[in-house]
């Protein structure tokens, strides 16, 4: 596979139902692999592939973005695009090395990751069974880009932000939440006196949520 990542993988058989776990800026492909044995007891397969992007965080020190951040502006289309094709082509190489249920693909995104992780979902709904965006935004040239289809209604999605977050302000979750209401997704909105970071009770609500929306109606299937 293309891209560096790490794995969380059940035991048995599978297929079993899947996390896509995209970092944010400046972290690496160890960043949320950390969520694994929290996330339904540690019964889903988890795939935490690493950005294609690798920025200088400090001396020596090197970590990993999807695209080029440009402080102020949108990202560039084209650097945007690189990103999302690595993406999508881990993804189809994940479903050949990995027990992946195709029925039960669940895309959750932190900071940057939100972002390619809103594309994703926004661009083929057919392709995965949710998606949480934690300390993200969705950008408005991106939402243009995906009009509204029956794919997406009723799509399990969960936006969680921190009022407290110094690098994203909340004002940017809560545009995203109201940038997907024409979507028809079934939405839960979270925020939380907190940082840019998932604190405890962060963590909770996405357990509960995983479960409630996701688990339970794999269970069901």
């Amino acid at each position: 596979m293309e891209l560096l990542h790490t794995a969380h993988v059940p035991s048995g058989d599978g297929p079993f139902p899947t996390i896509l776990a995209l970092h944010g800026w400046g972290a690496s492909a160890h960043d949320l692999i950390g969520l694994a044995p929290i996330l339904n007891g540690g019964k889903c397969l988890v795939l935490c592939p690493q950005g294609p992007t690798a920025v200088e965080i400090g001396p020596n020190m090197v970590g990993y973005g999807w695209f080029p951040l440009s402080s102020g502006r949108p990202p560039d289309p084209e650097e945007f695009a690189r990103g999302f094709q690595s993406l999508n082509h881990f993804v189809d190489q994940a479903f050949e090395h990995y027990p992946i249920d195709s029925n039960h693909f669940v895309l959750l995104g932190f900071s940057q990751g939100g972002v390619m992780a809103y594309e994703m979902m926004l661009r083929e709904p057919e392709r995965y069974a949710g998606l949480a965006a934690l300390s993200s935004w969705l950008p408005q040239d991106l939402a243009a880009a995906h009009p509204p289809r029956p794919e997406h209604e009723n799509k399990p999605v969960l936006v969680m932000h921190g009022t407290e977050d110094p690098m994203i302000p909340i004002e940017r979750g809560r545009e995203s939440r109201d940038t997907l209401l024409p979507y028809g997704v079934n939405i839960s909105f979270r925020e939380y006196p907190m940082g840019h970071e998932i604190n405890p009770d962060a963590l909770r609500a996405l357990v509960e949520w995983l479960d409630d929306k996701v688990v339970n109606l794999i269970a069901l299937a």
